[in-house]
């Protein structure tokens, strides 16, 4: 069903940046397993040549011009339903992450291990979307964000996970996952009370 989505992506990453058109990538996942996460590629081929593992910022000048629509809508994520297929990931869970990020507290490569909550976050599977996808800005740290995955898991139920993929899916259709206040507004204020209330509990 999604096969003409790919197809268009695929033809537009290769007319403005030519090979390749994925990306592959290590991520950890369930109880620290590491498995190679499948993405359309959005940055330049040269993204990381000198800064390392770096986490992408809003306006990030390494993001090609079809990779900010892509990353707006989410749709360079469409490549991971395969690893959802594979078992790799879930719908809803914490993000998948690398083994070792540039982390914006102090700006040094780190191993995820290293971070509080890696263990609780480690406990369920990587999720396409997620409380964290859903309102933690980008640039906060490692730890910051941890904060909400932690949440999620404590209070992971099947009512938590429907209203977290339709939001998701508002916030694709409105092409608003790079703009952290307007899709922080599509959550329902009493639910995102509660999880900026709780989250670092």
């Amino acid at each position: 069903m999604s096969m003409p989505f790919w197809l268009i992506f695929a033809f537009a990453i290769w007319l403005e940046d030519r090979r390749p058109v994925f990306y592959s990538q290590e991520r950890v996942g369930k109880d620290g397993r590491i498995f190679n996460g499948l993405k359309f590629r959005s940055m330049l081929k040269t993204a990381e040549i000198g800064t390392g593992p770096l986490q992408a910022k809003e306006n990030d000048v390494r993001i090609t011009k079809i990779g900010r629509i892509l990353r707006a809508t989410a749709m360079d994520e469409l490549p991971q339903l395969w690893n959802i297929l594979k078992g790799d990931m879930s719908f809803v869970g914490p993000r998948a992450i690398r083994p070792v990020e540039i982390d914006g507290e102090d700006g040094k490569p780190r191993s995820v291990r290293e971070f509080d909550g890696f263990k609780e976050r480690s406990s369920v599977r990587p999720g396409l979307t997620g409380v964290a996808q859903v309102l933690a800005p980008r640039d906060i740290s490692r730890t910051e964000k941890f904060k909400y995955d932690t949440w999620y898991i404590k209070n992971q139920s099947f009512y938590l996970d429907i209203k977290l993929i339709i939001v998701s899916f508002l916030i694709t259709f409105t092409g608003k996952w790079e703009k952290r206040q307007e899709r922080f507004n599509l959550l329902t204020s009493k639910l995102r009370d509660k999880i900026n209330s709780q989250k670092g509990v």
